[in-house]
C-alpha cells in the first residue's frame, strides 16, 4: 500500500509540472515567482517519491520518506496559500509587479531572489486561469494538501509496506 502512496506522490507532481510547462510554453502564461517556488516544491516531492519507490524501505525508512513528503508538500502548500492570499487582496493593496525571475537570477544573489519571491509581486496576485472556480494556486493547494496528508499517513504508519521476507 505504501508503494502506491509513493507512486501517487511521484505521478501527481510529474503530471502537474507537465501541465505547468504546457501553460507556460503553449498557452504563453508567464509563471510568477511564487509559481516557480511551487514548481520547485513539486519537484522536491517527486524526487522524494522516486527515491522511496526505488529504495522500497522498511518501516523506519518509509516514515523518513513520509516526513520529507509532508515537509515539501507543506512548504508548497504554504507558498500556494501565500499566492491565494495575494489574489484575494483588494487592488489598492496588491504589491507592485517586479522583474522576471530570469532577470533577477542573473543580477542578484540567490538568497535575495528567494526572499523577493516569497514576498510575491503583483504578478502573483493576477488570476490568469481558472478551472471549476479555482485558480492555479488553488489547484496546487488541493494537490499539496493531498500529498501532505499522504506523507503524514506514511509518517504515522497508516500505510505499511506489503509484507515480504524481510
Amino acid at each position: 500500500m505504501r508503494r502506491l502512496v509513493f507512486l501517487f506522490a511521484l505521478l501527481v507532481p510529474v503530471v502537474l509540472l507537465a501541465v505547468a510547462f504546457y501553460m507556460e510554453y503553449v498557452m504563453e502564461l508567464e509563471p510568477c515567482p511564487l509559481c516557480w517556488l511551487q514548481r520547485y516544491a513539486f519537484m522536491a516531492v517527486a524526487a522524494v517519491a522516486l527515491l522511496a519507490l526505488i529504495h522500497n524501505p522498511g518501516d523506519t525508512g518509509g516514515r523518513i520518506y513520509g516526513f520529507f513528503l509532508a515537509l515539501f508538500a507543506g512548504a508548497g502548500l504554504g507558498i500556494a496559500g501565500r499566492q491565494l492570499w495575494l489574489q484575494s487582496l483588494p487592488p489598492d493593496q496588491v504589491p507592485a509587479c517586479g522583474s522576471s525571475v530570469d532577470y533577477m537570477l542573473e543580477v542578484f544573489p540567490l538568497i535575495d531572489v528567494l526572499a523577493w519571491a516569497l514576498k510575491g509581486t503583483g504578478d502573483c496576485a493576477r488570476v490568469v486561469w481558472t478551472f471549476l472556480g479555482l485558480s492555479i494556486p488553488g489547484w496546487t493547494a488541493v494537490f499539496f494538501t493531498i500529498i501532505l496528508l499522504s506523507g503524514l499517513g506514511v509518517l504515522f504508519g497508516l500505510f505499511r509496506r506489503a509484507s515480504s521476507g524481510r
